[in-house]
C-alpha cells in the first residue's frame, strides 16, 4: 500500500498520482438483480474505494469471482468513492455474484478484497 502524494511538477504537466490498490469492502445485505449483478449494502475495511474497482477474492472462500464495482450511493446520492470506515449502498457486476452473501449473526459480514482502478493523471497546480 502507498501514501498519496502532493503532485509537484511544471504547471500544466500530468503528474503519476499514487493511491490505495487493495481495497476491501464487508457486505451487509445483498439483493441478486441479474445473475451477473448484485446491489449491496457495504462498508468500506480497507480503501478508499474507487469506482471501477475490481473484486477477486471473497475472504473464506475459494470461489471464483471478478466483480466491478459500478455505482456508490451514499444516502441516496452518486459518489466517486468510499472512505474507510463508511457504509453505502454499491452496484457489482460481474461473475460470481451467487457466492456474494448477506451477513447473520452467526456468520457476520463477508469480506470482499479487490484492487481500485489505476488513478487518474491530473495536472499540476500553478505555485
Amino acid at each position: 500500500m502507498t501514501e498519496p502524494f502532493e503532485p509537484v511538477g511544471p504547471v500544466g504537466q500530468m503528474v503519476e498520482v499514487v493511491e490505495v490498490v487493495e481495497v476491501e469492502i464487508a457486505i451487509a445485505q445483498v439483493t441478486t438483480v441479474t445473475p451477473t449483478e448484485a446491489t449491496a449494502t457495504v462498508r468500506c475495511m480497507l480503501g478508499p474505494v474507487r469506482l471501477g474497482a475490481r473484486f477477486d477474492r471473497i475472504g473464506g472462500s475459494t470461489a471464483a469471482v471478478d466483480l466491478e464495482l459500478t455505482q456508490i450511493l451514499r444516502y441516496g446520492r452518486p459518489v466517486e468513492e468510499l472512505d474507510p470506515v463508511h457504509t453505502a449502498l454499491v452496484t457489482l457486476r460481474g461473475t460470481g455474484v451467487r457466492h456474494l452473501t448477506s451477513s447473520t449473526p452467526g456468520t457476520g459480514w463477508q469480506l470482499v478484497r479487490g484492487t481500485n482502478p489505476p488513478p487518474p493523471q491530473v495536472p499540476t497546480a500553478a505555485p
